[in-house]
């Protein structure tokens, strides 16, 4: 198996203990939280074959390479467990149970990525790595060029998350905030680290996960001003809310 798909597999176990262990902390470990995690798995299956697919135009190398598309697999996990809550008729809010695990789960993916994919653009910064000539897709690995260890950034991020996280979620108690958080933080942040990463420019200077990713940023930042406004992050910040 290749090393890019074992930490994919690694990330996919890591994420799952999480998920377990948030589960039955909160008392949320049941028979329609396992189907939650169900819809993810296999909704973040296809997502990422599909996002890979598209990237690719390549039926044929459909399976090949769309284990690499992150941003797919995490719109296919979201949109799996919102099928497989709606198949079983359960309406309870289960983001906040994903959060700390996908921020886990995606810094353990991302060490395959570290090892295996193009690490960024060149960079001059004394912390520029080196590369295989033989990784793919990656002419400053040929060159011998010191680039941006894009990957090791995200690894950086996902942890500090992760830890942001677990201290966060017992002082907020409205439904949903914390994926929310998590998710907006993200988005941000991949938008940003893409202009240190080696994807290639589609328009107005921009790679196509930052144009996947303008629009979904534009709603997150609607929804983190309504938010703000009622107070659901007060806690986080001792803000008095005003009434």
């Amino acid at each position: 198996m290749p090393l890019h798909e074992i930490f994919v597999g690694l990330g996919v176990a890591v994420a799952s203990v999480v998920f377990f262990y948030e589960a039955r902390s909160r008392g949320a470990l049941n028979e329609q939280s396992l189907v939650a995690v169900t819809g993810a798995l296999v909704g973040g299956a296809i997502g990422m074959r599909l996002a890979g697919w598209l990237e690719t135009l390549d039926l044929q190398q459909l399976w090949l390479y769309g284990s690499r598309s992150v941003l797919g697999g995490l719109a296919g996990a979201y949109v799996g467990v919102l099928v497989a809550k709606r198949i079983i008729g359960y309406k309870e809010r289960t983001g906040d149970l994903f959060a700390p695990a996908v921020a886990l789960g995606m810094a353990v993916g991302r060490i395959g990525c570290h090892l295996t994919e193009a690490p960024g653009r060149p960079t001059g910064l004394p912390w520029g790595v080196h590369a295989p000539a033989s990784t793919p897709d990656c002419p400053g690995c040929l060159a011998g060029q010191a680039m941006h260890p894009s990957f090791l950034y995200e690894i950086v991020f996902h942890v500090a998350a992760f830890a942001a996280l677990l201290w966060a979620r017992k002082r907020l108690t409205r439904p949903g905030e914390l994926f929310t958080l998590y998710v907006a933080a993200y988005a941000f942040f991949r938008f940003c680290v893409e202009f240190t990463r080696a994807n290639d420019i589609l328009w107005l200077e921009l790679t196509g996960p930052q144009w996947f990713l303008l629009p979904g940023m534009l709603l997150l930042g609607l929804r983190l001003a309504y938010g703000w406004r009622r107070g659901y992050y007060a806690a986080l910040f001792k803000r008095k809310v005003m009434t």
